[in-house]
């Protein structure tokens, strides 16, 4: 089997990550922030090492660096938590469901306004798109940093200060490009979402929300946070104030693992391997024919690659691929917004490497797409 979708998940994990798990399990039998004995307080004490290591990395304060489920999770709780006094919402066109759903629900309950901004290959067209669309009472700017279909880079920090400037929070989804480019709050981000279990190589279950504290973000869940226990009201302080019920210890120690696993690699050495991959890949597809790639000249990527193939339907292709034993994401992967920009209608197979992803896993896939019998030149 080999994974090209790592967009989705990376697999395999670094053996650091997986030794910390293993350790995890063993040693953080507590519940941390719960308790004043040795197993509470090794716990709690393995939770703060992450939340420091995950806050350093995205320059930001421990206290504002919160512990979530997924980026999923994340993004539901900064959309709906700045968004719940109302106002106008700003989304881009090239947003995954995890933004754009809240949004569309928080338009549904008549909480607030929703725009969308077009995004182009042009950067300038790109940030003009978002300007034109603020009002005096757009109160908040979601935006990916880099898409999950095509991988596409979009010029968040032009849109940052953008914002900046007339006093909006700038929401960033840094799925896809949080572990492969150096993000930091200082670039313009006041609450930056994210997941663990991707391009930070820790495990599924994880997510982070760090925020620069500017705006206020209203819990969207409450119960207990092992702090001000003898209140009926949820604590505000941060990052008790969103992080309720029991820690995912394992996984924050994961996630540890993950970052330290990426500065000891080095972040350019990952990306400039899964970019020379995707390179190769694209260079092999265009030379075959009868292969789509979503790419424009004008745009910069991420190590992501969509593309479709004549004659069969992205699910066929990706399926007919799985048989010969290679793990490819076909379809919508989550984006109904960007596909509709795109105009993809049947959707893209998606080819996602990660640093464990090889030259000749690539060579291998490219031989078995050039055997379609569908490709006019097989």
């Amino acid at each position: 089997m080999i994974n090209f979708d790592n967009a989705a998940t990376t697999f395999p994990k670094p053996l650091s990550v997986r030794r910390a798990v293993s350790e995890a399990i063993q040693n953080f039998g507590g519940n941390a922030g719960r308790g004043g004995h040795e197993l509470a307080m090794r716990t709690s004490e393995a939770l703060y090492s992450a939340r420091e290591t995950a806050a350093a990395f995205f320059g930001a304060e421990p206290e504002n660096t919160v512990f979530t489920l997924n980026c999923t999770h994340a993004l539901n709780m900064a959309i709906q938590g700045v968004m719940a006094e109302g106002g106008h919402l700003i989304i881009s066109s090239m947003e995954h469901n995890s933004s754009a759903r809240p949004a569309v629900s928080l338009v549904m309950k008549k909480q607030i306004t929703l725009s969308v901004a077009e995004v182009f290959p042009d950067t300038q067209r790109t940030v003009e798109s978002f300007r034109q669309l603020i009002r005096s009472d757009t109160r908040a700017v979601v935006c990916t940093l880099a898409s999950n279909v095509t991988g596409q880079l979009l010029p968040f920090r032009e849109i940052g200060k953008l914002c900046r400037e007339r006093g909006i929070c700038f929401i960033a989804d840094g799925a896809q490009a949080c572990g492969v480019y150096d993000i930091k709050l200082s670039q313009g981000i006041n609450i930056l979402c994210t997941a663990g279990h991707k391009g930070l190589y820790g495990i599924t279950g994880t997510g982070l929300l760090v925020t620069d504290g500017s705006f206020p973000i209203v819990p969207v869940i409450q119960g207990g946070t092992g702090s001000s226990s003898l209140s009926l009201f949820q604590p505000e302080m941060l990052p008790d104030s969103l992080e309720s019920g029991t820690p995912n210890i394992i996984g924050a120690a994961a996630l540890k693992a993950g970052i330290r696993f990426i500065g000891q690699y080095g972040m350019n050495r990952l990306r400039a391997h899964e970019e020379r991959l995707c390179s190769r890949f694209i260079s092999e597809l265009e030379d075959m024919g009868g292969v789509t790639v979503y790419r424009d000249v004008a745009a910069d990527y991420a190590p992501i690659v969509s593309f479709n193939i004549d004659g069969l339907s992205s699910e066929q292709a990706a399926a007919v691929l799985a048989e010969k034993g290679f793990c490819l994401r076909a379809g919508y992967h989550c984006a109904a917004l960007a596909h509709a920009s795109l105009g993809t209608a049947q959707g893209t197979v998606r080819f996602a490497p990660s640093v464990f992803s090889t030259e000749e896993e690539v060579g291998k896939l490219v031989y078995n797409v050039k055997t379609l019998k569908y490709l006019p030149n097989s």
